[in-house]
């Protein structure tokens, strides 16, 4: 099947006990909860497979395009699709966390990848924080703060606003902070050891687990922060960023002010509309893009025209 449209999908909603609205009030979409926290907006994983909206495989979800359409997406070696965006909505903290490597992944949860991820703020309440990293200069030091619950001196703290960039590798303590919403990257994975959730009940009274053994066993000492950010190019009338480029996904931040012919990458490519409108032209056809849209295109096609006053995160492998 080759197919000259882009796949248009829907976002799979996660209910949160930190979650909120917000991804009703900043991209229109429609919750059933209150406590919406996660939006799998470009997803085939099995734990939330978004839905094709349009097309010969309208209906069908990503994950069924991946398996039974491969040509769509080119070769690759490992069987399972290798990136996940989400729109994260945190009404309260989210918990302190840390994810895996590959070979840890492979090995211990018999799991095809480990969580290496970025996060672009969409949105940030004044005073927003993140946690991301911590002071141990060793691993003892980290397991002795970690058993004797010294968060306030463990944890790194960090201010963030509208627009920022934070490059998150497996390994990395992290947590998003009450008041933020951001626009996810990752591997394809869903992995997630908790360090620290700040003691809190459900409506059973019941805590969360927590995966202290594992946090342990994955974090890197001491922490390690990186700015992969590159200056800004402009072309035509796209102003693009290049946030991270690694052996796992490049993304890009694109502002478009007008009119510009794009040539694709060899690879498919992953866009979201995070402001404003616009249209796509490829294949003869014309589609109209807005706020909250969010895309796949095929691997053979090679160049598009994309107008309009938006914004977007662009991503491929």
């Amino acid at each position: 099947m080759y197919t000259e449209e882009p796949i248009f999908l829907d976002p799979v909603l996660q209910e949160r006990i930190w979650g909120g609205t917000k991804l009703a009030e900043v991209f229109g979409y429609n919750l059933s909860s209150e406590h919406t926290g996660e939006a799998w907006v470009i997803s085939a994983h099995p734990n939330g497979p978004s839905k094709i909206k349009n097309g010969a495989l309208a209906g069908k979800t990503l994950l069924d395009a991946w398996q039974h359409h491969r040509e769509l997406f080119g070769e690759y070696s490992n069987e399972d699709y290798p990136l996940l965006v989400k729109l994260l909505d945190a009404k309260t903290d989210l918990s302190v966390q840390v994810h895996p490597d590959d070979t840890y992944a492979q090995k211990v949860e018999n799991q095809p990848y480990g969580k290496t991820e970025c996060w672009y703020i969409v949105d940030a309440e004044p005073g927003a924080e993140i946690v991301f990293g911590h002071h141990a200069q060793t691993k003892e030091q980290l397991e002795q703060m970690i058993d004797q619950g010294e968060w306030d001196q463990l944890l790194r703290r960090i201010p963030v606003s509208k627009g920022e960039f934070v490059y998150v590798p497996s390994g990395a303590i992290h947590a998003i902070g009450a008041g933020i919403v951001i626009l996810e990257t990752q591997q394809s994975s869903d992995i997630t050891y908790r360090v620290y959730d700040y003691d809190r009940e459900d409506d059973q009274g019941n805590t969360r687990d927590l995966h202290l053994d594992s946090a342990k066993a994955v974090s890197t000492v001491p922490h390690e922060t990186t700015d992969t950010r590159k200056p800004a190019v402009t072309i035509g009338n796209c102003t693009e960023q290049k946030l991270v480029q690694n052996e796992y996904f490049s993304v890009y931040h694109w502002h478009i002010t007008g009119e510009s012919e794009v040539k694709t990458p060899d690879s498919f490519m992953q866009v979201s509309i995070i402001a404003g409108t616009g249209e796509i032209t490829l294949g003869g056809q014309s589609f109209q893009l807005h706020k909250g849209d969010h895309f796949v295109l095929p691997v053979h096609i090679d160049r598009y025209v994309i107008r309009g006053s938006m914004e977007a995160i662009v991503s491929h492998v």
